[in-house]
């Protein structure tokens, strides 16, 4: 099976190129808090010498209760990132949920999300894969590692072989999610670079009611097992405040513990010499 890298500007992610890292809060909340994550983020990866790609959801189209906080929407959503891409200088992702946002999401955008949900419908992948521009496939809670070449077999037939694949954990009974390590190599052998979410795995769906909940304290135990089982790249939700963050608090990481984490994910993928 033929590997297929995939570039964002600078950025090359896949086997023989350095851990790719995507952060940033889960929601976009207001400008401030998404510039002042950003920022950090932005000062810590050159600090470190790391490729990083920031990421926030200008609408969470898919919370548990219709009370929920979404996000400012895409209009506002994406006036906000690309701000961020411009003043701070770094790539930008961002999931879209309709394919009618495809085209607008694509003129911002650097990578264009498919949320887990929406992994298989096929109308919707079309649509954002005839963007051209690379795209980062969440894998279905209910999707075996093998079906991801089916996913990835739809997108590869625009014309369009810029795909990486996120693992985020399986369902696993009611309100919880498991990691199986070995669905990183199955799916990195069908040719696609794979991220791993460490923060949407330890998630809780549903578990607190009329919100999920999470268990953010075991995020950088996955992570790390996730790196020396060949992830070429760690996806993780942080927050300055996550305890009153709008979304996805419980499984957010404070900014605080990043550096030390940051540093030790690099190790183990340098170890186990996958940085080319």
């Amino acid at each position: 099976m033929t590997f297929h890298p995939i570039y964002i500007d600078t950025i090359a992610i896949g086997q023989g190129h350095p851990l790719v890292f995507i952060m940033g809060p889960c929601v976009i909340e207001n400008a401030d808090i998404t510039f002042q994550t950003a920022r950090f983020l932005r000062d810590l990866t050159r600090k470190l010498d790391i490729p990083f790609i920031f990421k926030a959801s200008f609408d969470k189209a898919n919370r548990t209760s219709i009370h929920s906080f979404r996000g400012p929407g895409m209009e506002k959503g994406l006036e906000i990132l690309s701000e961020v891409k411009h003043r701070l200088g770094v790539p930008v992702i961002s999931d879209i949920h309709v394919a009618e946002q495809a085209a607008v999401a694509a003129e911002v955008l650097d990578i264009i999300q498919v949320p887990a949900f929406l992994c298989r419908q096929t109308d919707f992948l079309l649509a954002a894969a005839r963007m051209k521009k690379p795209l980062n496939i969440k894998k279905g809670q209910f999707l075996s590692p093998w079906d991801v070449a089916n996913i990835t077999e739809k997108i590869y037939s625009t014309g369009n072989r810029q795909v990486t694949v996120t693992e985020r954990g399986s369902s696993f009974g009611y309100n919880n999610l498991v990691v199986d390590f070995r669905g990183i190599q199955i799916i990195r052998d069908t040719g696609v670079p794979v991220i791993f979410d460490a923060t949407h795995s330890v998630q809780l769906p549903g578990g607190s009611g009329d919100r999920s909940g999470g268990q953010r304290e075991y995020a950088p135990l996955l992570a790390r097992a996730a790196v020396a089982a060949g992830a070429d790249g760690i996806f993780m939700e942080v927050h300055p405040d996550p305890d009153q963050a709008l979304c996805d608090g419980p499984n957010s990481l404070p900014l605080t513990a990043l550096e030390p984490l940051l540093k030790e994910l690099v190790a183990i993928r340098r170890a186990i010499g996958q940085l080319g």
